[in-house]
């Protein structure tokens, strides 16, 4: 099975289970800070997608490094990790607050850059997700200096890539296809 849609059955059962325990803020919180602790954390990214840890020493850690979250947060990471799904965490978290978002009438807009956004551009590029989403919208940037320069732009299913990086692979396929 595909990984993100496995992240996204994660997600959806997580977010059904928190509605009906009227516990998906809490949960949404919770999501928020694993989102960016394993950001953060090449070294749990790494932890967590080791073949060689095994599953109960990443339960164990990930209950510790979490314990102030919610049981239903716990309870996930426990079946992520007895199904040997727990590499997904992340993603699974990321679906998560995407879908309580889209719940409340909000969007998540992550944009990519090569830098940070300034707060005029961040401005900007709100009122246009806005425009086009029709909801509420919030961002998140993420920085990855390999796009080199320009932008890419996920809401959802949507994505919207105007990445140097991406136009300087256009250019390099249609180079090797017209030789």
């Amino acid at each position: 099975m595909n990984e993100s849609r496995a992240a996204i059955r994660y997600a959806k059962a997580t977010l059904d289970f928190a509605l009906e325990k009227k516990a998906a803020a809490a949960v949404e919180k919770d999501m928020r800070e694993i989102t960016a602790t394993i950001a953060e954390n090449t070294e749990l990214q790494n932890f967590l997608e080791s073949p060689v840890v095994k599953g109960q020493v990443k339960k164990d850690s990930l209950q510790e490094i979490f314990k102030s979250s919610d049981e239903i947060t716990k309870g996930l990471i426990s079946t992520l990790t007895d199904n040997k799904r727990i590499a997904l965490l992340q993603e699974v978290a990321l679906k998560y607050i995407i879908l309580h978002e889209q719940l409340k009438g909000e969007d998540v807009a992550f944009v990519t850059t090569a830098v940070p956004l300034t707060t005029a551009l961040e401005k900007k590029a709100l009122a246009e997700v806005a425009k086009m989403t029709g909801n509420k919208v919030t961002i998140e940037n993420k920085i990855d200096e390999s796009i080199i320069g320009g932008f890419v732009l996920r809401v959802g299913d949507l994505q919207y890539d105007a990445s140097v990086a991406n136009k300087l692979d256009r250019l390099k396929r249609e180079f090797t296809n017209s030789l």
